[in-house]
Parts: C-alpha cells; structure tokens; sequence
C-alpha cells in the first residue's frame, strides 16, 4: 500500500497533472491506510476527489448527550467532494452545515450548532453556541442533526481511537477546499505551539500548502475554509427524513434544561433505540428497516410531542 507520505512527497515534485493524480491518491490513501476502505469508497472525478459513505460510523454514538435535540442518526447516502487542487483565498468561508469530512465519510461542522459565523463570530470565541459546553455531543465529538445525519463538531475522538494508523500523526480528514485535516499534533509528531493556527485552525503546510488541525481549545477543529471553493454554495447537505406519505418530519426541539440518561442502542438487524428521562418521565425514538428501501418505522415519545406515542414510516 502506498504510504500517505510518498504521495505527499510527490506532490512537492509533481507539474499539475501528476499534482492532481497524486492529491487523488492521497486522498484515497488517508481512507485506506485508517482501515475504513471497506465501508467508505473513493472516487476521482470533475476535479474532486468524492468521499462516499452512509455517514454512520461504527463507534458509539449519542451516549453522553444532555441537550438532545431529539434527533437520533440515520444513514444517509453522502458523497463529499474533495478539491484536488487546492488554492488559498483571501477571506474564511463559513456556512451552516458540513465544512469537511472525516476518513470514516462521517460530515465535519464547525463548534457552532447553529453555523455561519460573520467575520466578527470567527475571531471571538462563541460559548453561548458551543455545541461541546452546551453539552449537545456524545462521548465521541458527535451527534446527530437536523438531517438525522450523525456528524462531527470537535475532535472525533472515537474514530481517531479506531484508525489502523492512529500512532502516525495522519490525516484524519479533508476539508472541501482541498486541504487536509490532523488531529491536535503536527505531522511529524510536534506539538503545535501556541498561536501557530490561525482563525481557521489551520497554518501553513510545506507538503499540500495549508493544513488544518484538531485542538483542545475551541474551536476545536475546522472553523472556515481558507481555500477557495467555487462551488460553495452548493455543497452537499444532508436533507431531513420525509413522511412516506409525504410532508416532512417536524424537528426536534431541545427540551429545556436538557435530559438524563440518554442511551442508543443497536442490534445486527437494524433496529435502533434512543432513550432517555426528562423530568423523572422515560422518553425514546425508536425506528427499524421498512419494506420500502430506504425508508423506516418510527415509533417515537419524545418531549417535543408532549410525551405522545407516535408511529410513522419516513425516508431518505
């Protein structure tokens, strides 16, 4: 297998065609050489490289969580496009939804719950939206959103745990820019010092340009996009379940105060439980694989509903 370094080094080396094959294969070398080759595929093509996964890792999910917003994960077909020739632009992109993704093809969001962050919210720490103090991630940096999509808002430390190549410093990720995500440590294993990353969380690279990292600090992990992204407006997001019968699935609404307790659960077939107390009261989201692929059972008691028991069939 070819090391992620080799295929670095190349690209130091390389015109812009032989940059291009060789970004591609850095990209896929990342995915294969964590391990997660069997369950996320790589693909190059229009300039990208397209991370393909359901978006549902196996590590723990949404144990931990207080301040559910009563979504649980669903895997959701997602294909993220890796730029394969990244440029630095002049000014931080931010947008309310996925900035990068993880090796395991798991979507990467900045701290914030709500996104999009002003000029101004970059530079200043934003705690009163700080999904981590606000206690809306499980144990492993995630949990799942509107979309009913699982993803990531600071360090994936269970996928980290988890990668073949965890004791290497390695890429644990690419942003949609182009460039590539480390964990808190430079590549070469150094501590980064303070005041190296910039509003981003990312400083310069002398392999692919630019590079952003994880930290313990907020913002934790990638804050904005430093490369230029044409297409940035239409990036892909991951879109609520739907009604088999049409009409959407109303969101979710923390419940005030926030939850004890809160355990999901899976077994081999599919089905899956979310449970959890509010107020001395025992709450759950419950749904298993429907007939209609691509689609599933719901039964749900949940705050948002006034404690009602409710059935229903929704899909992707």
């Amino acid at each position: 297998m070819m090391r992620v370094g080799f295929v670095a080094f190349a690209l130091c080396l390389a015109g812009p065609a032989a940059a291009h094959e060789d970004h591609c294969a850095a990209v896929m070398a990342s995915v294969a050489e964590a391990g997660f080759g069997g369950s996320v595929t790589v693909t190059c093509e229009g300039g990208h490289a397209v991370i393909r996964s359901d978006t549902y890792p196996d590590h723990e999910k949404m144990t931990g969580i207080v301040a559910t917003n009563e979504q649980v994960p669903v895997p959701a077909d997602y294909g993220a496009p890796i730029l394969l020739e990244p440029v630095l632009g002049q000014s931080p992109l931010t947008r309310d939804a996925a900035l990068g993704v993880a090796v395991n093809g798991v979507p990467i969001y900045d701290y914030t719950g709500g996104g999009e962050m002003s000029q101004a919210d970059l530079a200043h720490h934003q705690a009163q939206h700080d999904t981590l103090l606000t206690q809306q991630l499980d144990v492993c940096g995630g949990h799942a959103g509107r979309g009913d999509d699982y993803h990531y808002h600071v360090t994936p430390t269970c996928m980290i745990a988890a990668m073949e190549n965890r004791e290497e410093n390695p890429i644990i990720g690419w942003a949609f820019d182009g460039f590539p995500i480390y964990g808190d440590r430079n590549p070469d294993g150094s501590a980064i010092g303070a005041g190296d990353l910039d509003v981003c969380n990312g400083q310069v690279d002398e392999v692919f340009g630019y590079r952003y990292h994880t930290s313990a600090e907020a913002p934790y992990i990638v804050q904005c996009l430093m490369g230029e992204v044409a297409d940035f407006d239409r990036l892909p997001r991951v879109r609520p379940l739907e009604a088999a019968d049409g009409g959407g699935a109303a969101p979710g609404e923390p419940p005030r105060g926030g939850v004890e307790d809160l355990v999901f659960t899976e077994d081999a077939l599919g089905n899956r439980s979310m449970d959890y107390t509010y107020q001395g009261e025992g709450y759950f989201i419950r749904y298993a694989p429907a007939a209609q692929e691509g689609c599933f059972d719901y039964t749900t008691r949940t705050v948002t509903n006034g404690g009602a028991v409710q059935v229903g069939t929704y899909c992707r």
